[in-house]
């Protein structure tokens, strides 16, 4: 699940200022964020956010599941332009761009319910496991007062 936004016209350290605050949370959390936060990035970053649950939704994901794996803030091109200067020069301006990519995953909630299973089988184990260790030892005592008599 993936999304891309080429040639935006911010630079990329500007940009990767929002992408740091929402790298590697769940996506409703991150756009709770961006919705709230005073940054230009802000709203081109969740639209590709929104994109990239769209694409999800298309696999057949579920939004609660998916969290932000990767986003990448990546130079672009640089425009160059003159500004004029002083006594008939000019100075180099640079207009800089950058590229974004997010990709997203989806979070092993799998992992959780097989460690709770695993633990529940141990448990049943060690209880069965005790029960014959009982039997066996019922037993002997039968045995040893059987031979006593």
């Amino acid at each position: 699940m993936k999304a891309f936004l080429k040639n935006y016209r911010q630079s990329p350290r500007k940009v990767r200022l929002v992408a740091g605050l929402i790298r590697g949370k769940s996506v409703n959390e991150a756009l709770a964020q961006l919705d709230f936060l005073a940054k230009r990035a802000s709203d081109p970053v969740k639209k590709l956010l929104l994109s990239a649950i769209a694409n999800a939704k298309q696999i057949g994901r579920e939004k609660e599941n998916l969290f932000i794996k990767e986003l990448r803030v990546d130079k672009g091109i640089v425009m160059k332009r003159m500004m004029p200067a002083a006594m008939g020069t000019g100075h180099r301006i640079n207009k800089r761009t950058s590229h974004i990519t997010l990709v997203l995953a989806e979070k092993d909630l799998n992992k959780k319910e097989l460690r709770k299973e695993k633990k529940e089988v141990k448990k049943d184990i060690k209880k069965e496991v005790e029960k014959e260790v009982k039997k066996e030892k019922t037993v002997k005592t039968k045995k040893v007062t059987k031979a006593k008599k």
